[in-house]
């Protein structure tokens, strides 16, 4: 198996300073800020990593599955909306919520509907994620 990296660098204190995060192998990097974290301010955050690993795990591991029963997606779109709360005066990711579009030819909608709950449950980042409640909806696209 493999190994991989990101990294982030924070300049200044917590309110009035600034960060960059950046995925290993990327030649790009993401703004972030204590604004962009806990004010929908412009910018990234750790937040949307956390959602973009999601989605991506999970739609691979979809396909996966449903490549094992012989089935292949024409394209499968997932999005995730990650809950960033104050939890006992500390920020705490407390959900997530999945939306997966799936277009499969041919499949049938219970057999779409257990491989869409099987990759939730077992992706490599959603078991990583465990403590974590995370919400899923899956629609079959004809």
């Amino acid at each position: 198996m493999t190994t991989h990296n990101a990294e982030a660098t924070w300049f200044g204190t917590l309110h009035k300073g600034s960060g960059i995060m950046k995925p290993g192998s990327a030649d790009f990097g993401s703004d972030f800020t204590f604004t962009s974290r806990f004010e929908n301010v412009a910018f990234s955050n750790p937040e949307e990593f956390l959602g973009a690993a999601l989605t991506g795990c999970y739609s691979m591991y979809l396909s996966a599955l449903l490549g094992e029963l012989g089935y292949t997606s024409n394209r499968i779109h997932t999005t995730a909306e990650v809950s960033l709360e104050m939890i006992s005066n500390e920020p705490t990711i407390t959900a997530i919520s999945l939306n997966s579009q799936a277009e499969v030819p041919v499949i049938d909608e219970i057999t779409f509907l257990a491989q869409a709950r099987a990759a939730k449950k077992f992706c490599p980042v959603s078991k990583a994620l465990a403590g974590v409640q995370i919400e899923l909806t899956a629609n079959l696209v004809r």
